[in-house]
């Protein structure tokens, strides 16, 4: 059995250990990641994760150099989704050791990029690969979505800009400061920061809310229109006896 086998095998015993394994580890690692948030650590708990840190990086060290062995196209993997995913892991770690010089603050910031793991999960999730071939499908219907989204929150901010700008020029002072209002009000989630005083600034802001409701709700229906695809491609390859994923 060689290294493909174990990577990349489509049904074999050592591929779903070794899937089981990365899997544990990136659970393991989002745990210790959460774990060092925490303010008054012992020092034993601080070495502990430490040590526990270096291990999970070496591991998935490891597992991204025997993915790229095991690829095909090499090149390919390392652009891939999940290879830039694999890279993104684990180089906080090694730029945090060549941090001499740096700006620390930058270094930490870079930890945040330790986030990129989670994604991995969906290597090893039937429901998550489902719900990203949903989101390809309906991908060109989200953007022109997107599109009409943000020329909307730029009428809805000149609207109330001209509304309102008069009676409160400190929360309307522009267009810009305006956008704030446009985001919350058509999320629907209304802070309460800045709201309409006059008649016309009211008026136009229940015309907002209105259209706001039909934002939360057209997303969810290209994503479920998605889900319903991916779920008939699914039955199709069980049928055809194809593995999940193959296109």
């Amino acid at each position: 059995m060689n290294i493909r086998d174990i990577v990349e095998g489509s049904d074999t015993g050592s591929r779903r250990w070794f899937d089981k394994g990365v899997f544990f580890l990136i659970i393991a690692s989002l745990l210790a990641m959460s774990l060092s948030t925490i303010q008054g650590l012992s020092p034993a708990w601080q070495a502990a994760l430490a040590v526990c840190e270096i291990v999970i990086v070496v591991l998935f060290t490891i597992e991204y150099a025997l993915r790229i062995i095991a690829a095909e196209n090499k090149w390919s993997f390392i652009r891939s989704f999940y290879g830039i995913v694999d890279l993104v892991a684990i180089l906080p770690f090694y730029l945090s050791l060549l941090s001499v010089g740096i700006d620390l603050r930058a270094v930490r910031g870079l930890r945040l990029l330790r986030v990129f793991r989670l994604f991995e999960i969906a290597r090893y999730s039937t429901a998550v690969t489902r719900l990203m071939n949903a989101v390809k499908y309906a991908r060109n219907e989200a953007l022109v979505f997107l599109f009409a989204t943000l020329v909307l929150l730029y009428i809805a901010a000149l609207g109330i800009h001209h509304f309102e700008h008069e009676a409160q020029p400190e929360k309307f002072e522009s267009v810009f400061h305006s956008l704030w209002w446009a985001v919350v009000t058509l999320t629907t989630v209304g802070y309460g920061d800045a709201y309409p005083v006059t008649v016309g600034g009211r008026i136009f802001t229940f015309i907002i809310l209105l259209l706001g409701m039909g934002i939360v709700a057209v997303p969810a229906g290209l994503v479920a229109t998605g889900m319903s695809r991916a779920a008939e491609e699914d039955d199709w390859r069980r049928r055809a006896g194809r593995p999940e994923g193959d296109s």
